[in-house]
């Protein structure tokens, strides 16, 4: 969908930001002013602030096209190595051409500078010749093209050498003294001079009042890099009238070439040691661009073995954002981004195991519920119409299926079999076995009817779960018949916990008769009677009960759950169950249960 223009603006705020509208606001000011009032002061303050805002907005441009540069890691590396490598390099290149500048220009004047001195030499010869030779004697010197021999009065100050300014003209002078007389040799400081100085340098000139004085030719340039240096250094000039006051402002100008300056130096000696010198510092240059050159494809090799390992990264991040977990990276060499590469597609196979097993546990989980659903069904659902006995019964279960196993049902019109049993082990084997033992006794009920007996019921449990189970799997087990005409209670307790009868206050255990259902073919078992009197009360628990641990592993136990009973047996069964479930929860200090809890209770009323 296309972007309103009002989204479009909202978007322009957000990207300029305030700079931005005080550099819009600034320059519509500054046209405002320029048309209606010129020559207005406030036009220099709008275009100060376009300036300050402009170079704001130009540097917060900046940033962001940098921050979008450097967010690949292959352009991050290139600027950190451009900045870690290039621009010393640069740096170095930079100061060794500033240096060879100033040096080449150094070596340039002293060239000059040492000739001026060896030709001041031979005017100081010419001198000391004219003051021994007769004053008419000839003293023409070859080697001093326009040689002058001018004889004055002795002055004051130095005895000169050097340059001197005569009337407009520059010479070349050295001055001697022999008692009131002064001897000046001097040549012409021209054109001719300066260059044969040193004829293959370059242009040597002197600048100065007079102009510049240029002798010589320009070199020309060899090679593609062969810069030309335009140098200059300081010469002090002598007025002829007044020596003793040299005049400023004359420089001796040099304009050469590298090129121009090496040849100078190595011409001048042509022995095999500086041949080979010159030949050094060319291997010595070639062997520095080759090294260089090394470097710099090694270090596109490494760059490029970073940068394609943290790409596969990527691509394999992005294809495991989008579910794909059996993505794989390709591992290359040996090094820690191998490891990482290799760790990456540990890590995406784990998870793709892990959702295997997640989807398996929530199949799992699904089919517990379901198994809970169906356990929750075998628990009987209706009490018994009884006048004489109120039951209240509950299960809770540790897991979402339970092992413990509680029951009711009538044997014909007046008499009501009470069950409670806890199955060896936990979760679905032991919910499982519970499910058989609540068939296996509503079966045997029906088969046997009237005639049945707690203890028979009990042994042929006994016989049917030894046959038919592991030996490892046996239950504890509480069998009784309540008949409701004589208030008689029989029953069988296969190594339960023994139930507990409330009478006045006092409490008493009942009977265990034998052991466990399920794992001996061999075992007996016998039965007990008791007559249930009025506000009696029976109470049938599991292990769940008695058996939960504290902090320092010790056991609930059967004393505190007989106390609880005597102290509270005229409470409501609701408000029992309530009270022992937050004694436990209070002994243990969790609200979860460590085992399954299952209580039945029975009043006489």
């Amino acid at each position: 969908m296309a972007a309103t223009p009002h989204t479009l603006f909202r978007r322009a705020l957000h990207f300029f930001g305030k700079v931005g509208i005080a550099l819009l606001v600034s320059a519509l000011w500054w046209e405002i002013l320029d048309l209606y009032s010129p020559a207005s002061g406030w036009i220099f303050v709008a275009q100060v602030g376009v300036l300050v805002s402009g170079i704001w907005l130009l540097v917060r441009l900046l940033r962001l096209a940098a921050q979008a540069l450097v967010w690949r890691l292959r352009n991050r590396l290139v600027v950190t190595y451009l900045f870690i490598g290039l621009m010393p390099l640069l740096l170095v290149i930079g100061l060794v051409g500033l240096g060879g500048y100033l040096l080449a220009g150094q070596l340039g004047a002293y060239l000059v500078t040492s000739e001026l001195d060896r030709r001041v030499e031979a005017l100081e010869v010419a001198a000391r010749r004219a003051m021994e030779a007769p004053s008419d004697a000839p003293l023409d010197d070859p080697n001093l093209p326009g040689l002058e021999i001018v004889r004055v009065d002795a002055g004051s100050g130095p005895e000169w050498r050097g340059a001197v300014l005569r009337g407009d003209n520059l010479y070349l002078m050295r001055a001697l003294r022999s008692g009131s007389n002064e001897v000046r040799a001097l040549v012409p400081l021209d054109a001719t001079l300066l260059g044969s100085l040193v004829p293959d340098l370059g242009a040597v000139g002197v600048r100065g009042r007079g102009g510049e004085h240029l002798g010589g030719k320009r070199p020309e340039k060899q090679g593609f890099f062969d810069p030309e240096i335009d140098w200059a250094a300081g010469l002090a000039v002598a007025d002829w009238d007044h020596m003793d006051q040299p005049s400023a402002g004359y420089f001796l100008a040099v304009l050469t070439r590298t090129s121009a300056i090496r040849m100078v130096f190595f011409s001048r000696s042509s022995d095999a040691f500086q041949a080979g010198v010159q030949v050094a510092l060319v291997a010595l240059l070639i062997a520095f661009l080759v090294v260089e050159l090394i470097c710099y494809v090694i270090g596109i090799g490494m760059t490029r073995t970073i940068t394609n390992a943290v790409h596969n990264l990527y691509e394999g991040t992005q294809k495991v954002m989008t579910g794909d977990f059996s993505a794989r990276i390709a591992v290359n060499g040996r090094d820690q981004l191998a490891e990482l590469s290799h760790s990456f597609n540990e890590m995406t196979a784990n998870v793709e195991r892990l959702l295997a097993v997640a989807k398996e546990k929530e199949r799992l989980q699904s089919e517990i519920e379901i198994a809970s659903e169906v356990q929750a069904q075998l628990f009987p659902r209706a009490l018994p119409k009884l006048q004489t006995l109120k039951i209240t019964a509950i299960c809770r279960a540790a897991r979402l299926v339970s092992g413990d196993y509680y029951d009711y049902a009538m044997l014909g019109d007046r008499v009501t079999a009470l069950a409670i049993g806890d199955v060896a082990g936990k979760g679905i084997s032991a919910a499982l076995l519970m499910a058989a033992l609540q068939s296996s006794l509503r079966a045997h009920i029906q088969d046997l009817g009237d005639a049945a007996s707690p203890s028979e019921l009990v042994a042929r449990l006994n016989r049917q779960l030894y046959e038919n189970t592991s030996p490892e799997k046996y239950a504890t087990f509480c069998l009784g018949f309540y008949d409701e005409d004589s208030s008689i209670f029989t029953y069988t307790n296969a190594g339960h916990v023994p139930p507990v009868l409330i009478r006045n206050g006092q409490a008493t255990r009942l009977d265990v008769n034998g052991t466990v259902v399920g794992a001996f073919s061999f075992a007996t078992y016998a039965q007990s009677t008791l007559k249930l009197e009025k506000d009696d009360l029976l109470v049938f628990v599991t292990d769940g009960v008695t058996e939960p641990e504290n902090a320092y592993g010790e056991m609930f136990g059967e004393e505190r759950v007989v106390e609880i009973l005597s102290k509270n047996a005229s409470l409501s069964e609701d408000k029992i169950v309530d009270l022992l479930t937050e004694a436990i929860g209070q002994w243990t200090g969790s609200n979860d249960l460590q085992d399954d809890l299952t209580m039945l209770i029975a009043r006489r009323v």
